[in-house]
C-alpha cells in the first residue's frame, strides 16, 4: 500500500511538471506564430506595394520621355504590351491634370474619369498626385476594383509640372494566396516545433521528476529510520547537489544511529558491570551481618575478622563508587579542569616517596630519567598526579620482584613521558581494550581491581588536550608513553 502511494504521488508529480512544461510551451509556440505570420503578412504587403510603386515611377517616367520626345505612339505600344502581361499584373491607368497649364494630351489617357464610378480612397491618391506631386498609396476593400486591391499613384512631371498621374490598381488576390501557403507552411512548422517541443517537455519533466520523486522516497525512509537508504543521483547541477546533500545526511544519521546504539549498549553494560562489582562486596556484608546478627559468631576474635572483613567491602565500594563519579565527571563535555603551570618533575618526585614502602616490598626500583630539573606544563597538578599514579601502580603490581620501573622524561616538539616496567606484558588481542570502563584481566594481580583505573587515566590525559600510547610484549614489559604541550616560557616567570 505505502509502495503504491509512493508511486501515485511520483506519477501526480511527472503529470503536473509535464502539465506545466506543455502549457507554458503552447503558449509560447502560438503567440510566437501569431507574432511571426502577422510580420510576415504585413511585410509582404509592404513588399508587394513598393513593387508596385517601383512600377509606378518606371511608367511615369516612360511617359514623360513619351511627352517630351513626342513618341505618344510608342508609348501606346508599350500600353498594349503591358496589357496583355500576366492577369495578375495591375491595371495601368494614366490620367490628364486638368488643372496643369499644359496637361497631358488626352490620347494618352486610357481611362475616362468621369465614365467610373471611383472609391473615395482612389480618389484622394489621384488628387494628391496632383496637389501635392509626390507619390501616394492606399489598400484595403473596394467593390469597384472587385475585393482588397492596393492603389499607387505617382505624378507625371514635365519641366516642373505635374501634367498627369500614373495610377496602379491591383487586386491581392493572388499575395493573399501566397499569404495563405505561406501561413499553412509557418502553422505547419509550429505544430512540428510544438510537437518537438511536448517531447523535449516530457523528457525534461522526466528529467526533473523522476530525481524528485527519488529524494521525496528516501527522505520518507529516513524519516523512518532506514538510514542506509541513497538517492543514487548523480547530476552535476542544482539538483544533484542537493540529492548529495541527502545522502550526506543519511551517512550524518547512519552514523549517529550507530554511536547511539554504542551508546546505549555502553550504558546497558556500564550498569551491568557497576551491579556485577557491587553485588559481590554487598552479599559479603550482608552474609556477615546476617551472621553477627543471629548469633551464630560469638567468638570476640572472629567478630573482630567479620567486622574488619565488611570495613574492607564498605572501602572497596566507596573506591568504586569515587572512581565511578570521577570517571563520569571527567567524561562531561562540560566539565573543565582548572590548570596552572605544572612541574611534571615535582610530581614524579612525590609519587616515588608516595609508592616506596609498596616499591619496596617487592624490590622494585623506580628510576626517573631527565636531563633537567623541570618539565613544564599546563594541568591539574592533582589530577596528573592521580594519572601517572595509576599507571605506576599497575606497573608495581604487574612487574615481579627485584626488577625496576623506568621513567623518562624528555621534550620532542612535545612533553613526552615515558613509564616502561619489566612485568608480564600485555597481549596484543588485550590492547585495544584496557582502556575500556571495568576491563580487568583475569590475572591474580587484577583480581582486586575495578577495571576503571586506566579508563580515568585516558579521561585526564584526554582533558589535559594529551595522548597514551601503549606499547607491550608479553614476558617482557610495557610502556606507556604520554605526550603533552610543554610550556618553557614559564620558567622564565616562575622561581623554580
Amino acid at each position: 500500500m505505502q509502495k503504491m502511494n509512493k508511486v501515485k504521488a511520483k506519477n501526480r508529480l511527472f503529470v503536473k511538471v509535464y502539465f506545466n512544461y506543455a502549457v507554458m510551451l503552447t503558449v509560447f509556440a502560438v503567440l510566437i506564430g501569431i507574432i511571426f505570420m502577422k510580420l510576415y503578412e504585413t511585410n509582404t504587403m509592404n513588399d508587394y506595394k513598393d513593387k508596385l510603386e517601383k512600377q509606378a515611377k518606371s511608367i511615369s517616367r516612360r511617359l514623360q520621355q513619351a511627352i517630351i520626345n513626342d513618341e505618344e505612339e510608342s508609348y501606346l505600344e508599350y500600353l498594349v504590351i503591358l496589357g496583355e502581361l500576366d492577369d495578375e499584373e495591375p491595371d495601368v491607368w494614366t490620367i490628364s491634370n486638368p488643372n496643369a497649364v499644359k496637361p497631358m494630351d488626352k490620347s494618352l489617357e486610357n481611362v475616362v474619369m468621369d465614365n467610373i464610378d471611383l472609391p473615395e480612397d482612389a480618389r484622394e491618391v489621384i488628387g494628391g498626385v496632383f496637389l501635392q506631386n509626390q507619390p501616394m498609396s492606399r489598400n484595403g476593400y473596394y467593390e469597384q476594383f472587385g475585393g482588397v486591391s492596393v492603389i499607387v499613384g505617382e505624378p507625371i512631371r514635365v519641366n516642373g509640372e505635374v501634367v498627369g498621374a500614373v495610377m496602379l490598381v491591383s487586386q491581392i488576390e493572388g499575395q493573399n494566396r501566397i499569404i495563405k501557403d505561406s501561413m499553412s507552411l509557418i502553422i505547419l512548422s509550429i505544430l512540428v516545433a510544438l510537437f518537438i517541443s511536448f517531447i523535449i517537455a516530457i523528457v525534461f519533466a522526466k528529467g526533473l521528476s523522476n530525481p524528485i520523486s527519488k529524494m521525496r522516497i528516501t527522505a520518507l525512509e529516513l524519516a523512518n529510520g532506514k538510514y542506509q537508504s541513497k538517492t543514487d543521483i548523480n547530476r552535476q547541477d542544482e539538483i544533484g547537489d542537493l540529492a548529495r546533500s541527502i545522502d550526506i545526511l543519511a551517512d550524518e544519521l547512519a552514523e549517529n544511529e550507530i554511536e547511539r546504539q554504542n551508546r546505549d549498549q555502553m550504558r546497558i553494560d556500564f550498569f551491568a558491570n557497576v551491579s556485577h562489582e557491587l553485588r559481590t562486596p554487598i552479599t559479603v556484608i550482608r552474609a556477615y551481618t546476617e551472621t553477627l546478627v543471629d548469633g551464630v559468631v560469638t567468638d570476640p576474635e572472629k567478630v573482630a575478622q567479620y567486622y574488619d572483613r565488611m570495613l574492607k567491602e564498605c572501602k572497596g565500594m566507596e573506591r568504586l563508587v569515587g572512581d565511578l563519579l570521577l570517571l563520569s565527571k571527567m567524561q562531561n563535555p562540560d566539565f573543565i579542569i582548572e590548570k596552572e603551570p605544572v612541574n611534571v618533575v615535582q610530581i614524579f618526585d612525590n609519587l616515588i616517596r608516595s609508592i616506596s614502602a609498596i616499591s619496596s616490598e617487592k624490590n622494585i626500583t623506580v628510576e626517573m630519567n631527565r636531563d633537567r630539573t623541570y618539565y613544564m606544563m599546563m594541568g591539574d597538578y592533582d589530577r596528573l598526579r592521580q594519572m601517572f599514579l595509576i599507571i605506576l601502580d599497575n606497573a608495581i603490581k604487574f612487574t615481579p620482584e627485584n626488577s625496576s620501573i623506568h621513567i623518562n622524561l624528555s621534550i620532542q616538539d612535545k612533553l613526552r613521558v615515558s613509564i616502561r616496567d619489566e612485568g608480564i606484558g600485555i597481549p596484543e588481542d588485550d590492547l585495544k581494550s584496557i582502556f575500556n570502563k571495568f576491563y580487568k584481566s583475569k590475572l591474580k594481580q587484577n583480581e582486586k581491581g575495578s577495571g576503571l583505573g586506566l579508563a580515568i587515566a585516558r579521561q585526564i590525559a584526554i582533558k589535559h588536550d594529551g595522548v597514551i600510547e601503549v606499547y607491550s610484549e608479553v614476558g617482557v614489559g610495557t610502556e606507556f608513553v604520554f605526550y603533552f604541550q610543554c610550556l618553557e616560557d614559564y620558567v622564565g616567570e616562575l622561581d623554580i
